[in-house]
Parts: C-alpha cells; sequence; structure tokens
C-alpha cells in the first residue's frame, strides 16, 4: 500500500489539504467537527508525517546527539536516562554516537552536527583538546560539553555541565587518610588527557596537603575498565611491599581491583582498603559494598539536555556553565578501622 498523504486524507473528509495540514499540526484553526473526521480517516489510512518534508519547512531534525566514549560503561545509562527525561517532553529523540575514544570519532560525531544529522549534542570526551574544541567553535549548532573547558583565547560557544572529579579523587583519598591510612595507590587514566590529570591531581594533592609523601610508582595509569583495574592491581600486589589502600578513578577500576584482591586471598578492607568513583548501582551490591564517589550523572543528563532545549528554544538566559559537586558514598570496603 501507497503511504497516505494529506492529499489522500483531504480528498476523503472532501476538505483542502491545507485544512487537513491544520488539523494534524494544531496550528491555525480547524473546526472540531471537521478535525475529528480528518484525525479518523488519518488513523484509519496509517498516516504517518514525511519527517524529511518536515525538516525542509522547519529546519529542525528534532534530534539530538549524544556522544559518548564507552557504551558498556553503565555510568553512561544513568546519563541517558536524565537526558531522555528532557528529550522527551520537547518531542526530541536522542541518536547515541560512540566515538571509541577516539579523536577522529569525536570529530565524525561533530561533522554529523555540521551536516544537520542532528539540531544538537551532547559530548562526553576524556580529552577535550584544541583540535576538537575548534571543531565544535565552527558549528552553528549548540554543544554541551560534559567537562570544564575554557579555551585560551576565549570566545568558546558550547556550555558545559560537569561534576569536579578532581574533588572526588581528593575526597576519596582523604577519606583514606583520615584513617590513618598512609601508602596509597591510585589506578587512573591516562594522564596525558584533560580527565586522566584532572583525577590524578585530586590523589596527589590529598597527599600532599596531608603532607605524606607523594610515591609515584603507587600511580598506574589504565583504561577504566574492569579488566584494566584488575591487571593494575596485580602489579601492585607482586611488589614485596604492597599499598594499604587504593583509589580507582571508576567504578569499573575498583571492581576489578576487588577480583586481585581476592584471587590473591586478601580481605577488604582488612588487607587492602578499595575506594572508586561514580557510583553506580553494583558498588552497593559486590562483597564488600564499594565505597564511592557520587558524580551525578543523570543529574548532569538533565542539566545538559536541558540547556540544549533553551538554547534550541531561543532562551538565551539559560546558565550553561553548571558545576556540580560530588559526594563520598561511605560503605564496607573503605572501613579499614571502623
Amino acid at each position: 500500500m501507497n503511504k497516505s498523504t494529506i492529499y489522500h486524507i483531504a480528498e476523503q473528509v472532501g476538505v483542502s489539504p491545507a485544512t487537513v495540514s491544520r488539523a494534524l499540526s494544531g496550528r491555525g484553526y480547524c473546526g472540531e467537527k471537521t478535525k475529528e473526521k480528518i484525525l479518523k480517516i488519518a488513523k484509519e489510512l496509517n498516516y504517518a508525517p514525511d519527517q524529511a518534508a518536515k525538516m525542509l519547512k522547519t529546519r529542525k531534525t528534532k534530534k539530538i546527539i549524544f556522544a559518548v566514549p564507552d557504551i558498556c560503561n553503565p555510568f553512561y545509562f544513568d546519563m541517558i536516562n536524565g537526558i531522555n527525561q528532557v528529550l522527551e517532553s520537547y518531542g526530541y529523540l536522542l541518536i547515541l554516537f560512540y566515538t571509541k575514544h577516539s579523536l577522529k570519532e569525536e570529530l565524525k560525531a561533530i561533522q554529523n552536527v555540521r551536516e544537520k544529522v542532528a539540531d544538537g549534542m551532547i559530548m562526553v570526551s576524556f580529552h577535550f583538546c584544541e583540535e576538537n574544541i575548534k571543531a565544535i567553535n565552527s558549528l552553528h549548532a549548540p554543544v554541551v560539553l560534559t567537562n570544564k573547558y575554557v579555551s585560551a583565547e576565549g570566545g568558546d560557544k558550547f556550555d558545559y555541565v560537569y561534576v569536579d572529579t578532581y574533588e572526588g579523587v581528593k575526597l576519596g583519598t582523604e577519606h583514606l587518610i583520615k584513617q590513618g591510612i598512609e601508602k596509597i595507590a591510585f589506578i587512573g587514566g591516562n594522564m596525558s588527557e584533560q580527565t586522566g590529570f584532572q583525577r590524578y591531581c585530586g590523589y596527589r594533592d590529598a597527599l600532599l596537603d596531608a603532607n605524606l609523601n607523594l610515591d609515584e610508582s603507587l600511580v598506574i595509569p589504565s583504561n577504566y575498565t574492569e579488566s584494566g583495574g584488575y591487571l593494575a592491581a596485580q602489579s601492585l600486589l607482586e611488589r614485596s611491599e604492597r599499598p594499604q589502600a587504593v583509589v580507582a578513578a571508576n567504578d569499573l577500576m575498583a571492581i576489578g581491583v576487588m577480583k586481585a584482591c581476592e584471587e590473591a586471598g586478601l580481605s577488604i578492607p582488612d588487607d587492602i582498603a578499595v575506594v572508586g568513583m561514580d557510583n553506580l548501582d553494583i558498588a552497593s551490591r559486590v562483597y564488600p559494598k564499594l565505597t564511592s564517589v557520587a558524580l551525578l550523572q543523570e543529574e548532569i543528563g538533565r542539566n545538559a539536555a536541558q540547556i540544549l532545549m533553551d538554547r534550541l528554544h531561543g532562551n538565551l538566559s539559560s546558565d550553561g556553565e553548571i558545576k556540580l559537586l560530588p559526594r563520598l558514598v561511605v560503605r564496607k570496603s573503605s572501613m579499614r578501622f571502623g
């Protein structure tokens, strides 16, 4: 069966195509009885609006790209939930774009916005840098980052919503220090990337503020995965003098640490304390329950989506620079003496 159009509906009802258009769109006057007839016939004919034609007319796709580096990390599931809560209320659809932690793929996501595949974008990256930021600033569409970034020359055209992960790692490290633990290892990300370096700095500054020795041999870069945390922990546990505690830059790596400790016959937290970050649902389901820093990912998603909708609907007064504060959720894995 050929796809029905407003012309088919108009012919059956005996009205003009313009009247059908007003009835279906809800814009402009159309009598109630006529509108009821039009809607009834539209349903019988299984009418669906031509989105391509609609886009040509409105210049809106009603879609938003959400670019993420890792589709396996449950951290982003809550963020998607927060984004969708807002987008659905505006009739927008979410397109998930997997960037594979690659600058090349991030530039592809940005190019999709340039080519009008979507009206705007929310972008997660571990490393906002001159190249991807320049590409974002050249767009004529709203973009919200989930890290803070301010170009040296100014004039940035994007917004950002972020949680202070520097402060998050600092909170987790200080929690261990307050219990008298001094030999603390850190498993983080790539130090040459923005996110990896920020989280390392939180660990470093917590130790230095407490006048403790910063032993760089206890700093192990990894890749934010459970297997990455597991392998990093194995290298720490093989040493003649193992650390008293480990702070991991996310929960997946912390769970990998716990697995390595279990295999080595170590008790958590008695032999080694563990702290993660993200406060994923799984943190309260592992044994022992994992102390973690909550990063409010659903709230990040909601705020980022609302800023995009405000920009797209002309609300220029919207605050496009939102900083959220992390919160330490203490559970059994880190309570060495309590």
